[in-house]
């Protein structure tokens, strides 16, 4: 079995990594080095940052840098002359190279404009590693079948999906009586209304545990990636929004549990740090030796739990609603929370007034009848839903303006 095992590690694995320079793709790279696993870059993408994307290419030596800023393209070129490494840009290049035909492709492009590219390499066949949340909340039953019908797969790599993963016994999947997220609760966990209202964005990304990129922090300020990570669960796992709860742990140790119908229930435990579940999402079923920090409980002392504040944290209960609706609910409700964390990040609404924003904007489509599923295909479908949750978010949010 050694034998085995050492084989595998040991066979080049074709790569693809999709925002390359945001946290989890910095991470993603990160434990190649420190693992020393054998993998061929065919592509790395970045947004804008393109300075750190030509170091890495320089360093990687992909067979193509797509920057998705067409604006950057000429200074990405003079960074690479001479280094062999192709560059592109625009989002269309982007979704080229996932579709490369690598063998494993971390998806890790914040927000809706990782949905295309997800989709392209689903449909190659390629082990998805999945951290773009809204992959799944757009068009999480179209990702999972295109992935199923080209032999592929998709492995979560957000912490607390990774953990419901590896502790989900298939063979007793009828047996699961819950589903329980871990949120650390945030920089806001013990605050008042009161004190929330005044919040700045700088307070808002500052994450206790992780760190994270400014969009993603804000949402782990209002609990909005809660209500995301439930829609996630709900269509990885198969499991109705009734039966997937919220707890908060502010140690960030546990990273969920599965509870089952004889009263037991498993949790995955660990430090917080990215790197651990990347590592599930590219060596499973294996699992790859990197030089992790080991879980050292007696120094944690102590680890607490408590419920959410639905008050406080509206988010939770929004995303439930979207999620009971279906439809194009689940993506209108990210479109919209998009538009509003980017207007309270330029200081433009308040920090409570992104949750109204959300809701304000399901209210308005479901009123006008923008809800319902559109006849094209999955991509179209959500990027039409999209569209028009971004028109009414923005009328919605300019309401708000402070």
């Amino acid at each position: 079995m050694a034998a085995l095992t050492a084989h595998r590690e040991a066979a080049t694995r074709k790569v693809v990594v999709l925002g390359s320079t945001g946290s989890i793709g910095v991470s993603t790279l990160d434990l190649f080095e420190q693992a020393g696993v054998a993998v061929e870059i065919l592509a790395l993408t970045a947004g804008r940052n393109v300075g750190k994307l030509a170091e890495q290419a320089l360093r990687w030596k992909p067979q193509v840098a797509v920057i998705d800023d067409e604006t950057c393209l000429p200074e990405l070129r003079e960074r690479l002359a001479g280094s062999g490494v192709r560059a592109a840009a625009g989002p269309a290049a982007v979704s080229e190279a996932a579709a490369m035909g690598a063998d494993w492709v971390m998806s890790a492009i914040v927000g809706a404009a990782g949905l295309a590219p997800t989709l392209a390499a689903a449909r190659t066949g390629a082990v998805i590693a999945l951290a773009n949340k809204e992959s799944l909340v757009c068009a999480g039953p179209a990702l999972l079948a295109i992935a199923r019908a080209a032999g592929g797969s998709v492995i979560p790599v957000d912490s607390e999906h990774s953990a419901i993963f590896q502790v989900l016994q298939r063979d007793c999947i009828d047996q699961v009586s819950r589903l329980i997220l871990t949120a650390s609760g945030g920089p806001f966990r013990t605050w008042d209304k009161a004190a929330m209202a005044k919040a700045t964005p700088e307070q808002a990304v500052a994450h206790p545990n992780w760190s994270m990129g400014a969009k993603i922090s804000v949402d782990s300020a209002t609990m909005m990636n809660k209500g995301l990570e439930m829609i996630e669960a709900s269509y990885l796992f198969e499991t109705p929004q009734e039966r997937i709860d919220v707890v908060i742990h502010p140690q960030s140790v546990i990273h969920s549990l599965v509870e089952y119908a004889d009263g037991s229930t498993l949790a995955q435990l660990g430090p917080p740090d990215m790197r651990s579940p990347i590592s599930c999402a590219f060596s499973w079923p294996q699992r790859l030796s990197w030089p992790a920090k080991p879980l050292d409980l007696a120094a944690y002392a102590q680890l607490t739990f408590e419920a959410p504040d639905l008050d406080r944290f509206p988010s939770i209960a929004i995303a439930r609603e979207a999620l009971r609706l279906g439809g194009g609910a689940p993506a209108a409700m990210n479109a919209a929370n998009e538009v509003a964390v980017a207007a309270f990040l330029d200081r433009r609404i308040g920090f409570l007034d992104i949750a109204g924003a959300v809701a304000g904007t399901l209210e308005r489509m479901n009123g006008l009848g923008e809800l319902a599923d559109s006849t094209g295909d999955a991509l179209d479908s959500a990027m039409m839903t999209d569209a028009s949750a971004r028109r009414i978010a923005a009328e919605v949010v300019g309401q708000k303006r402070i």
